[in-house]
């Protein structure tokens, strides 16, 4: 390599690593330890601030400008709460109707001390309530179903467990609660992270169609058994053509039109009155309203034999301990209940303190669920989670704080200690429209997976695979195959490291992709090789085999060429050394032989293990021994200690020559060439 040939802006001396710790004071950082840390800096203000963000927040509400605004926002999502919560998703859980109201009244007040969400509204949420109304068929004795109108046979099938369908959704609540505490308490936060977008979006996909299934017996006034298990969808569509004949006309009709008003309102209705006012039309109340009064006045369960909601109890529920004995059986159910039901929650969380410009804390938010729900299981509750409808409602119509949370559940406690009954005439085909309508949006993204695939068939496929696991087996089993399958897809990319050969700049620092950027020079007899991920005991053979190809040489299989040779050259007789001579000439020209010096960039490398090390010592030494020196450039600090720790002997006698950048390393070999008596690299001795 000549030295006019190196375009290389030398603006600095080069650094080895070493010397930069040296130069610039290196000092590893010291472990901290944790309780001292936390017993000196505590403060016990500090801290009931941070257990009870109320306390934040509440002293600088601006009552006079804000209170009017979040009582708006509370009146209008306690309206969506009454045909949501009350009634249409609490068919969901396979418990009473009235538990939806009590599911956005007990735990939104806990949500209100300890959240850090101004808007999140928790209460009923549609795949929370489908899950658990999964657990609440497997283990609610069959008794409380045997005499339901919706099972045409009058019996349900499976062992007698004593349990009531509310028993059964409380411990599910309760399990969910102690393991969201549990996460808290561990700062476990982060595990939301292992629901990607791509795994969200196909997983509450999937389950939207489980909700949509669940509720086309009530759309259409039939009478079906309810599964257990897995395949429900599929079990469930079987009966539903069995008894296609038998739809309910009056049901069909009260369901399409329902519907029809519902799609009407909101594509073309609302935008209009969105425009004059920021209050929606309450176009699910007036449903449930003008249903429940046809259904009296009309006689319809009696003429038509509609399905209606049944008997609402009035006051609030006498609390009660969540059956013990049954939650060992509930675990599964409820760790995926509060995984799926954080992620959301956080997830809106997140955007509305995006959008409005304030700190969420999502290991708070575990606490402020958790302790929800633990209130909400002594109450009969499900597990709460955040919706998304009501909760952009709340924020649209111009809700500030949580205070909005608290005129809705004053609205609701009027609902629970008086307006209740009004409603158990309402049709059970009113509340399925008012559910499928709302699906609409979880609906559409369906069209996600096109947008996956665009982006990355990888993402497409996990989202495939999630989707339709979640519809033809089941919720539990399609998320955790979701889990596995995002998880071993980033085992797959982990092995699929970006791996390139750089080039220069001419008069600059930059080394770049000489593959993809075309002004970027090849440096003659200097490969310089960069690596991107983890070196480690899986992915070390990857790292070889990439470099050999590369690079064009290996050294290994070199080595042994040349000492066969000089075996058979030891050996030979004065008249054969010619013809010896050709074959050594002919078995070097395999070889790069140009190669003077080897670069490896490691500023893109995260993690190095000690078998990752052991295989650059190998490597080093090949080449050594072809008289081919290795730099390794740019590692990071946890990098550049694992390979100095490995071997400490190694590094400081022979081995790694390691450089903060590859400028330095380049520096470096310039300068050796420079100050050699012969102008090729392979001379130079380190």
């Amino acid at each position: 390599m000549e030295a006019e040939d190196c375009h290389i802006r030398i603006d600095r001396p080069y650094y080895e690593h070493r010397k930069l710790r040296e130069d610039f004071y290196y000092e590893k950082p010291k472990k901290a330890n944790a309780a001292k840390e936390w017993s000196e800096n505590f403060r016990p203000k500090k801290f009931i601030v941070s257990v009870f963000p109320v306390f934040e927040w509440i002293f600088k509400y601006n009552w006079k400008k804000d209170i009017a605004p979040d009582i708006i926002a509370g009146f209008t999502v306690a309206i969506m709460h009454i045909p949501q919560g009350r009634m249409a998703y609490a068919m969901l859980g396979n418990v009473p109707a009235i538990v939806g109201i009590y599911m956005a009244f007990f735990p939104v007040l806990v949500y209100f001390f300890f959240g850090t969400s101004r808007h999140n509204s928790l209460g009923t949420f549609s795949v929370a309530c489908l899950m658990t109304g999964k657990a609440v068929i497997e283990h609610s004795d069959p008794s409380y179903f045997a005499n339901s109108p919706e099972i045409s046979n009058g019996t349900m099938t499976g062992e007698p467990t004593g349990y009531s369908p509310v028993q059964v959704a409380t411990a599910v609540t309760f399990i969910v609660a102690l393991f969201q505490i549990a996460m808290y308490v561990l700062r476990l936060g982060i595990v939301s992270a292992l629901l990607s977008e791509t795994l969200v979006s196909g997983f509450t996909t999937g389950a939207a169609i489980h909700v949509l299934v669940s509720q086309i017996k009530d759309l259409l006034g039939l009478s079906i058994p309810k599964f257990k298990g897995n395949f429900v969808n599929i079990y469930t569509m079987i009966a539903v053509f069995e008894r296609i004949s038998s739809v309910n006309v009056a049901a069909l009709i009260i369901s399409a039109v329902t519907i029809f008003t519902s799609v009407i309102n909101n594509d073309y209705l609302k935008p209009i009155v969105a425009k004059k006012s920021p209050i929606p039309f309450p176009m699910e109340l007036v449903a449930v309203v003008v249903g429940t009064v046809v259904s009296k006045y009309c006689y319809l369960v009696d003429s038509y034999g509609i399905k209606v909601v049944g008997d609402i109890p009035v006051g609030i529920p006498e609390p009660h301990l969540p059956p013990f004995g049954l939650m060992s059986s509930m675990v599964v159910d409820g760790i995926t209940i509060a995984i799926v039901s954080y992620t959301i929650n956080l997830s809106m969380a997140l955007i509305f303190a995006q959008k409005l410009d304030y700190e969420v804390d999502a290991n708070q938010e575990l606490l402020a669920m958790g302790a929800g729900n633990i209130v909400g299981s002594f109450f009969s509750c499900m597990p709460v989670c955040a919706s998304l409808s009501r909760s952009l409602i709340q924020q649209v119509v111009g809700g500030v704080s949580q205070i909005a949370s608290i005129v809705s559940c004053a609205i609701l406690l009027a609902v629970l200690l008086w307006i209740g009954p009004f409603f158990e005439l309402l049709p059970k085909a009113v509340l399925a429209s008012v559910i499928v309508v709302a699906l609409k949006g979880m609906l559409l993204q369906t069209l996600d997976f096109l947008k996956f695939w665009k982006l990355s068939r990888i993402d497409a496929l996990v989202w495939a695979t999630t989707f339709l696991s979640v519809v033809f087996i089941g919720i539990d089993i399609g998320l955790g195959i979701g889990i596995a399958m995002s998880l071993f897809t980033i085992f797959v990319l982990s092995f699929r490291p970006y791996t390139c050969l750089l080039g220069e700049v001419p008069n600059t620092d930059f080394y770049l992709d000489i593959t993809r950027y075309k002004g970027a020079k090849e440096i003659k007899g200097m490969k310089i090789f960069h690596y991107s991920g983890g070196l480690n005991f899986a992915t070390k053979s990857i790292f070889k085999a990439d470099l050999i190809r590369l690079v064009g040489v290996n050294p290994q299989k070199e080595v042994i060429y040349r000492a066969k040779l000089a075996k058979y050259l030891d050996r030979a007789e004065e008249k054969s050394k010619k013809s010896l001579s050709t074959k050594l000439e002919r078995v070097q020209h395999k070889v790069n032989t140009d190669l003077r010096c080897l670069i490896l960039d490691f500023s893109s490398v995260s993690y190095i293990d000690p078998s990752g090390v052991t295989m650059l010592k190998s490597i080093i030494e090949s080449f050594m021994k072809l008289s081919v020196p290795v730099y390794i450039a740019g590692s990071k600090e946890h990098v550049y200690e694992m390979l100095t720790k490995c071997d400490p002997e190694y590094c400081k006698n022979l081995g790694f020559r390691l450089f903060p950048t590859v400028y330095d390393a380049h520096h470096y070999s310039t300068e050796i060439f420079r100050t050699s008596s012969n102008s090729s690299i392979s001379t130079i001795k380190i």
